[in-house]
């Protein structure tokens, strides 16, 4: 899986969309058990999910269809299908699509099931990404955050230990070979341990005000810019291609460092830099000073859709998906991070480098905002971040445009703060 701002586009209703899907899927499996579960997970991971829904299915006595969509399609084909009263039974859902589902009506209220009476083990944040208005919609399925990557040797060989802030990242470039320091990849989510290291956010939901245009903000882009313009750091001209020329750089080894989430590791390791997985370090993001770098949090939880003939099949899925028992399979096959806390006390989970450099990283993680329009926030900023790392634009200008357009089009009854 990859990060993007792409799925927040709105779905334009058509019929060659469920085709691609499976089409009505679970809306036709009426009360026969059947379960039709979108699994939006990449390659790298979609075989032990799937295998997992199967062992489920044949544990509680129903039958799962598992399907697997692209995850830069999935937002946009599931609403077109559940506008239609068809789709997916069960969908893996990432977290902020979760209240804009919600609200549209397009999944099921898990207030008063099994699903939601015992949510104690949860972590909180994860779990705070399930709630609407006080009802809960979905179950936390994994948790996820940004860390530091890093190259061991080319780091060693400088005589660099990672670096806790960004002024040391400029610090040690002349030994790391200038802009072949670190990559910065000029998406929105990867511009939030930037905003969130200097106090900043995008919106105030409790206050319902924007504050993406703070004087935090401006200096959390102008510390990413500084980077590039210290020649510390390179990025892509082509914001398109952004991401996978970070990879390509990183699993090369012709930049030592990368932000990144777990669900690179099984990429990374498949690359010339890391034949040796003990090459691959992973640390906390950098701050603006030592101690405070903080990272986002992402994930993914699982919904039942609205409208659903196989309700009772669905919660069964859910239930052994999200079980203690799933999550510390997907924690030691594939490098994920649990939701439940009891997970992380399993010998093998604690054995799991990738798990065991995350946990703290998600303890410190900073929440997003739960609120419907949550998705819709990263493409305005994705304008802008990669604006101002091009040099387009100063960070006040283009942060200014950004609130203009989330006052215009986004959040039009929160205040500008």
């Amino acid at each position: 899986m990859r990060r993007t701002t792409l799925v927040t586009a709105v779905a334009a209703a058509s019929a060659l969309v469920l085709t691609a899907c499976g089409g009505g899927g679970g809306s036709d499996a009426g009360d026969s058990g059947e379960v039709t579960f979108w699994d939006t997970s990449g390659p790298n991971e979609s075989p032990v999910f799937s295998r997992l829904a199967q062992d489920c299915a044949t544990k509680g006595g129903y039958k799962v269809k598992t399907e697997t969509v692209a995850f830069d399609q999935a937002l946009n084909n599931y609403r077109t299908a559940a506008q239609g009263g068809q789709g997916p039974d069960v969908f893996r859902a990432e977290v902020a699509w979760v209240p804009q589902l919600a609200k549209l009506g397009y999944v099921v209220d898990l207030t008063g099931t099994e699903l939601a009476n015992d949510t104690a083990d949860f972590l909180e944040t994860p779990l705070g990404s399930t709630k609407f208005e006080g009802k809960t919609y979905g179950v936390p399925q994994v948790t996820d955050s940004l860390a530091l990557f890093y190259n061991k040797k080319l780091l060693a060989d400088a005589g660099v230990e990672p670096p806790k802030t960004w002024d040391e990242v400029k610090a040690v470039a002349a030994k790391l070979g200038g802009e072949k320091t670190i990559f910065i990849n000029n998406d929105a989510y990867y511009a939030l341990p930037f905003i969130y290291g200097a106090g900043g956010d995008l919106v105030d939901a409790d206050a319902k005000k924007i504050v993406v245009n703070s004087p935090e903000n401006v200096e959390a882009l102008e510390t990413a810019k500084g980077l590039l313009d210290a020649k510390a750091a390179t990025t892509a001209l082509d914001p398109a291609n952004s991401y996978n020329n970070m990879q390509a750089a990183f699993t090369s080894g012709e930049v030592a460092m990368v932000v990144n989430g777990p669900w690179s590791v099984a990429d990374y390791l498949k690359g010339t830099a890391f034949t040796d997985a003990a090459n691959l370090g992973i640390a906390p993001v950098p701050g603006t000073t030592a101690g405070e770098g903080t990272a986002p949090v992402g994930g993914h939880d699982y919904v039942i859709r609205q409208g659903t003939k196989a309700k009772d099949s669905a919660v069964k899925l859910i239930a052994c998906l999200s079980s203690v028992e799933s999550q510390v399979t997907v924690a030691k096959e594939l490098g994920l991070l649990p939701t439940r806390k009891s997970a992380y006390d399993n010998a093998d989970v604690k054995a799991n480098a990738v798990v065991s450099a995350f946990e703290p990283v998600v303890a410190a993680a900073h929440p997003r905002a739960w609120i419907p329009e949550g998705g819709q926030l990263f493409d305005p900023l994705k304008i802008a971040y990669a604006d101002v790392l091009a040099g387009k634009k100063d960070a006040k200008t283009a942060l200014d445009e950004v609130a203009k357009t989330y006052k215009d089009t986004v959040v039009p009854d929160y205040t500008v703060g």
